[in-house]
């Protein structure tokens, strides 16, 4: 192998392994209490999501795109799966893994990640901002009637993670800054636990953990047509929501680390991931943005702290289960506090007042929505059809049209005759139409966009009164029309003056507007002499 492979491979996988290990092992703390909780949502074993998040994080860390991303059984997921394990079980869950996973392989290879450019900067904040509320309530259940003792432990390990590194930085002790904080937090009150036997929940209460490996084996479903329909539309949704969340979760990474993704190969990466963790017995899932901003807080750049993730998770679960059972919840809690407080992006409440209105009502609908729902896609979903909607209101305020009136002399200086020969990019529009004697000239010149939201101010601008028997030149150098409504507002402009008695010219068509204008024109195309003519 060359140097230079060996480097790059380096830079991909394990930058710095310590910090990798590390940060890995943080990941997986804060996935533990998710990924039982996304568990019982989805009305399955907590097993099925931790070997689920175990076979996605090791396939993910080959095949995504994203170095230190962390994907796992996710909440949106268990949301959209619940319905199916109610009413089939789950067998028809695992066949609908699957095939969600066969869709996100086929989105990827289609190259359709570009489609997330839609999705504006105001979305993925509150995308963002809904998520870390999300992850901070999901923290209640655990404090609801809890005793003075869990709420003790909780600012103790809240301490711990905020203050350590401070306290490291400040005495110049490089372990307190070395080790991750929130796994500090784990021991201390593990064992600050047990040796004074307070009575707190452990992970051994939030449900029955595996005793063994995952097993191999294809799902237990008949292999007939009416299996497909009963799965379809949830695996639909499944694959839609999971690769909704990976490409956004990829997108926050990438401004993180400041470097880029390929989305479509995410997109592939997560499908095979998702075929595996069904295969295996597990649940689909998706990108975990709060994880992976912990990761990445704490030192993860490469594709191994994705890696040993899942399989830390794994040895915590399997190996070392009589262990990890005694863990205090609070102490799991205290870590998704903290990365509740790291995903939440501060700095937009600051620019809530300074950024446009429109864009702060984009963030603050997607987050409202969100959070109204508990599902991400949709409060994306909302976000993105605001955003196209305030876009296609702001383009159609910018379309200007200017009247001039030019007199019979000044017609016969030339003018009128210069502009009706129809120079480079003219279209003539039927100089015999109208048999009444015409009246001097007058131009329209047409600036801006014109489409569906701006047509009818486009038709309006035109005083069809004020035209009659005159020659009508339309200029529309500055102008373009995009789409069938923007056609068919300039044929209804033409055909009402001709109606008028009006000699009609359209002036500078630009090529795409002219195609399209022979494609859908009608009274508009069928005068119109080819350019330069």
């Amino acid at each position: 192998m060359s140097p230079l492979f060996l480097t790059r491979l380096r830079a991909e996988w394990a930058p710095s392994i310590p910090r990798e290990l590390l940060a890995g092992a943080v990941a997986t703390f804060a996935l533990i209490p998710e990924v039982i909780a996304f568990s019982f949502v989805a009305g399955v074993d907590p097993s099925v999501g931790l070997f689920a998040s175990f076979v996605i994080s090791i396939v993910i860390a080959f095949a995504g795109a994203r170095p230190a991303m962390v994907s796992a059984a996710a909440g949106s997921v268990a949301l959209v799966a619940a319905p199916l394990v109610q009413s089939h079980g789950l067998q028809y869950l695992l066949a609908a893994g699957l095939l969600a996973g066969a869709v996100q392989v086929v989105f990827g290879l289609l190259r359709l990640g570009v489609l997330m450019r839609f999705v504006s900067s105001s979305v993925r904040t509150g995308f963002v901002n809904a998520l870390a509320i999300l992850i901070f309530a999901a923290q209640w259940p655990h404090l609801a009637d809890a005793n003075a003792a869990t709420w003790a432990m909780l600012a103790l390990g809240l301490a711990l993670i905020y203050g350590l590194p401070r306290l490291g930085a400040v005495l110049g002790w490089r372990a307190l800054t070395a080790i991750p904080s929130p796994l500090i937090c784990v021991v201390v009150l593990t064992l600050l636990a047990s040796w004074r036997g307070l009575p707190l929940a452990t992970v051994a209460d939030l449900g029955q953990l595996p005793s063994a490996l995952p097993a191999w084996g294809l799902p237990e479903v008949p292999a007939t047509l009416e299996t497909l329909r009963t799965i379809l539309l949830p695996a639909l949704a499944i694959a839609m929501v999971g690769l909704l969340e990976s490409v956004l979760t990829a997108a926050v990474v990438d401004e993180l680390t400041d470097t880029p993704s390929n989305k479509n190969r995410e997109c592939t990466g997560l499908g095979l991931a998702n075929i595996a963790a069904s295969c295996f017995g597990g649940i689909a899932g998706c990108g975990m943005i709060g994880q992976a901003v912990g990761n990445v807080k704490y030192g993860g750049r490469g594709r191994l702290s994705t890696l040993f993730a899942g399989v830390f998770l794994l040895v915590l679960m399997v190996a070392l289960k009589p262990w990890v059972s005694q863990v205090p919840v609070v102490a799991l809690v205290a870590i998704m506090v903290m990365v509740s407080a790291e995903t939440f992006d501060w700095k937009s409440l600051r620019t809530l007042v300074r950024h446009p209105r429109l864009s702060s009502a984009v963030m603050l609908a997607t987050v409202v929505v969100t959070i109204g729902t508990h599902n991400l896609a949709a409060g994306v979903a909302v976000g993105v059809v605001l955003s196209g909607v305030f876009f296609a209101v702001k383009v159609s305020r910018m379309l200007d049209v200017q009247c001039e009136d030019i007199d019979e002399a000044d017609a016969g200086d030339g003018v009128g005759s210069a502009l009706h020969s129809g120079g480079s990019g003219s279209t003539g529009m039927g100089a015999e139409t109208g048999s009444a004697a015409t009246h001097g000239q007058r131009i329209w010149r047409v600036a801006g966009q014109v489409f569906f939201a701006s047509a009818d101010a486009f038709i309006e601008a035109f005083d069809v009164l004020g035209a009659e028997h005159r020659h009508v030149t339309i200029d529309v150098s500055r102008a373009h029309f995009w789409d069938v409504t923007a056609v068919a507002a300039l044929d209804k402009v033409v055909q009402r003056l001709r109606q008028h008695g009006c000699t009609v010219q359209v002036l500078g068509l630009s090529e795409a507007s002219a195609v399209l204008i022979d494609r859908l024109g009608g009274a508009t195309a069928d005068g119109r002499s080819p350019s330069g003519s």
